[in-house]
């Protein structure tokens, strides 16, 4: 395993990394909330994320908020990409790409900006893949619509898609090949969003969950 980042120098990586966190704490869903004239965290089920906005104020006001929390993990990504590419590296996936996602998806889960309360990372953690796996990322974002229109619960269509995105590298990756440390990388991920889930899971079992 190569630390030096595919020779990125460490002043890039850090600065990569911390911009990447910080374009995760972007609060979108309390900036469109407010516009709407509710606060997010107060009313429904209080998490500052897609589904809640949309429980509150309609899918207009949700979509908005779904498109930005998507592009603050596909902009981190991107950074990482385009570090990566000036340094040689083209377009491959690389340590920094990962290192950046899970920066994003922090970010936005624990916000350094508001106490470390933040949402579950689905929307942010789908745009770090689009940019990683865009084929499997468009399979998963439709299944996420229609999960969500045949249960009535967006919690139920985010784990499924979520603890679907390491099947799918595993898949595509394989054990024991160069690239098989993305299997651990993308378990870390679905990790962190389904411990951010586990509220709703405890709800699902007992038929308490919030349709939305």
């Amino acid at each position: 395993m190569d630390f030096s980042l595919n020779g990125v120098a460490p002043l890039y990586v850090a600065g990569a990394i911390i911009v990447s966190y910080f374009l995760g704490t972007t609060p979108s869903a309390l900036m469109v909330a407010k516009r709407g004239g509710v606060d997010v965290t107060a009313e429904g089920s209080g998490n500052p994320g897609t589904s809640n906005v949309v429980r509150l104020l309609g899918w207009k006001y949700g979509l908005v908020v779904f498109i930005a929390d998507v592009l603050k993990g596909s902009a981190s990504v991107g950074i990482a990409y385009y570090l990566t590419h000036q340094f040689g590296d083209g377009l491959n996936v690389s340590y920094l790409a990962y290192a950046c996602a899970y920066a994003a998806v922090i970010g936005h889960t624990f916000p350094v900006t508001r106490g470390f309360k933040g949402g579950k990372g689905v929307a942010t953690g789908g745009g770090t893949m689009f940019v990683l796996y865009p084929m499997m990322s468009a399979v998963l974002c439709t299944s996420w619509f229609v999960l969500r229109k045949i249960t009535g619960k967006s919690a139920v269509a985010s784990l499924v898609i979520t603890i679907a995105v390491p099947v799918y590298v595993t898949a595509t990756v394989g054990f024991g090949q160069p690239d098989s440390w993305q299997i651990a990388a993308v378990l870390g991920l679905v990790g962190l969003v389904i411990i951010r889930h586990l509220p709703n899971i405890r709800r699902i079992r007992a038929n308490e969950e919030l349709a939305a």
